[in-house]
């Protein structure tokens, strides 16, 4: 059994011309996996905003927290210290 489903896509002249430069570019089989490495670049590229937008997220969480454990202990920092 056959996986592969045909489609077909138009691309305007100026597309189709981008397409055929990076074939040659990236040395590329074909049309069509010129057009597969660029969507797994975007997947990428949108995997990796969503990483990095959790990541900013969760340290904007920690550093609220943290400031207020460092103004709890900075007034016991220096006790017994001449």
């Amino acid at each position: 059994m056959n996986n592969n489903t045909k489609s077909s896509i138009t691309l305007p002249p100026a597309e189709l011309k981008l397409v055929i430069e990076l074939q040659k570019t990236l040395k590329a089989k074909s049309k069509v996996e010129v057009i597969r490495m660029g969507l797994a670049k975007l997947l990428e590229s949108t995997s990796r905003d969503k990483l990095r937008t959790a990541f900013r997220d969760a340290s904007h969480k920690v550093r609220k927290q943290m400031r207020r454990d460092l103004q709890e202990l900075d007034g016991i920092s220096d006790e017994g210290l001449d």
